[in-house]
């Protein structure tokens, strides 16, 4: 097992770095530390060819306007927060509004735009990068200085293991996720109309026309939502379900995970035989089809286009601070948050 370092560009005087994770098996992760934002997931096929499984950007210029979020760590909340603004502990906070009246992904100067400090670490059982950040109290409108850790590890079971660890002065909201979009065809070779997706998962959000949980809860049985046995996307986007063809003709909902740590999420592509399945203490996962994805950027590997990546935000559940009957993301003061999601790379047997 490897780990390599190397200076990419300078970002206001700073330097952007590239870090490769390798394991022994083939499989290679590349991350930048500005957003924490995996640029690169090399993992072989059934035949043992090493392709390239995430969307993302040959040059770092691309990620400065990077409104698709490739791969980014989302913070200090992910999702929609409806009218950009919260009450917590009888003070009405105002967040920066980046998506028409809402705020969307922690805001416009959100995590997935921070300068990252970054430390490569190597052990016996794996190799991986801590990324840390200071929040300061007020960005973007939260309260509270947040000291937020990030830590990618890559071992020989073909893990890649995240790992967010967060410490806040005040009581404030906070939910990370990853906004990494797979595609196991391997460079991008097709879309992920054809992959099939199980996810253990009996209840999923309803959404209302800005795409924002309208609080109620749809049971999945008899829906294009019940993935429990598995189904091709496909099926989902052709359905003619009223939510479906509301967020853009897919999915882009939040899913209330049934069980956790026990294969929960699995995507599965029958030509490659690449298998990815994701586990996590979350309580949920936001999955989004790229119905909205921008046709004509250049990737590495095909121009992007609708239906071209496949995204599984294990996170808490969106706009939580508006619906009481939501887990909670409040990180209350001097309280430490830790959760971890594994993303495991296999074949199909």
């Amino acid at each position: 097992m490897d780990i390599s370092k190397k200076i990419w560009t300078q970002l206001h005087e700073k330097d952007v770095l590239l870090f490769t994770l390798m394991n022994d098996r083939g499989m290679e992760l590349s991350a930048t530390n500005y957003g924490c934002i995996v640029t690169k997931l090399l993992v072989p096929d059934r035949n043992g060819n090493v392709e390239n499984v995430v969307l993302g950007f040959n040059d770092f210029d691309p990620y400065l306007t990077n409104t698709p979020y490739f791969g980014a760590v989302i913070g200090r909340v992910a999702g929609r927060i409806q009218g950009a603004s919260f009450e917590l502990d009888g003070v009405t906070y105002q967040l920066a509004k980046n998506e028409n009246n809402n705020h969307l992904h922690g805001g416009p100067n959100g995590f997935h735009r921070v300068l990252w400090e970054a430390e490569p670490i190597q052990r016996d059982n794996g190799v991986g990068v801590i990324f840390s950040y200071t929040s300061p109290d007020g960005e973007e409108g939260y309260p509270g200085t947040v000291n937020v850790q990030v830590t990618y590890w890559l071992n020989n079971d073909n893990e890649w293991i995240v790992t967010y660890r967060a410490h806040s002065d005040q009581t404030t909201l906070f939910n990370l996720t990853n906004h990494t979009y797979f595609n196991l065809s391997g460079n991008l070779k097709r879309d992920i109309l054809d992959h099939t997706l199980t996810i253990q998962s009996s209840r999923v959000l309803e959404l209302n026309k800005e795409l924002i949980p309208t609080g109620a809860v749809i049971d999945v049985a008899g829906t294009p939502f019940d993935l429990r046995q598995g189904k091709r996307v496909r099926e989902a986007v052709e359905s003619g379900h009223p939510q479906i063809e509301l967020v853009g003709q897919g999915y882009d909902h939040p899913f209330w995970l049934d069980r956790h740590h026990d294969k929960e999420i699995v995507l599965y592509d029958d030509e490659s035989g690449r298998m990815l399945t994701v586990e996590t203490d979350e309580v949920g996962v936001v999955v989004y089809t790229s119905n909205q994805l921008p046709e004509g950027l250049d990737l590495n590997g095909a121009p992007s286009r609708k239906y071209l990546g496949i995204c599984l935000e294990t996170q808490g559940l969106p706009d939580a601070i508006h619906h009481a009957q939501f887990p909670s993301w409040v990180l209350s003061a001097n309280e430490e948050r830790v959760s971890t999601t594994m993303y495991r790379f296999g074949i199909a047997e």
